[in-house]
């Protein structure tokens, strides 16, 4: 009984190891600010300025991309979360969207997109100016 007893503590304190190794591999999430600036008559093109904070660490961002079917001026100020990031580099890449929306003066804007990493961003802030739009396009996002 006392053998199995020890054998027992042996195999928890192995998958305890095994446990902590593994969570050093998994995905962290990091807080995501953007200022983007968009204007366009059926072809739109946008872009701005980034910021990731992940583990206690701040990384510049350049955003860019291009939408079909905008008319009109717009800037917005999104702030929100980047999930299942290992590290930095991950939040780089062509973000896909689909999404609609009309914004007259200022109104809510919020978004959720992913990266062909896995890296998903969920965003949310104000719009100002007038803009309304059918996002067909992608956003691509890069370390500064």
């Amino acid at each position: 009984m006392l053998r199995n007893h020890h054998l027992g503590r042996f195999a928890a304190a192995l998958l305890a190891l095994a446990v902590a190794g593994t969570s050093v591999a998994e995905a962290a999430t990091g807080r995501v600010r953007f200022n983007i600036a968009k204007a366009g008559f059926i072809i739109g093109v946008g872009g701005g300025s980034g910021n990731l904070q992940f583990k206690g660490r701040n990384y510049r961002l350049r955003v860019d991309g291009i939408t079909a079917g905008t008319i009109g001026v717009a800037r917005a100020d999104l702030v929100g979360k980047a999930y299942n990031l290992r590290r930095p580099e991950d939040i780089t890449g062509s973000y896909s969207v689909g999404s609609a929306g009309l914004s007259v003066i200022g109104g809510g804007k919020v978004a959720r997109l992913q990266n062909e990493k896995g890296v998903v961003l969920e965003l949310q802030g104000r719009q100002l100016g007038f803009e309304a739009s059918l996002d067909l396009g992608g956003v691509n996002v890069r370390l500064d």
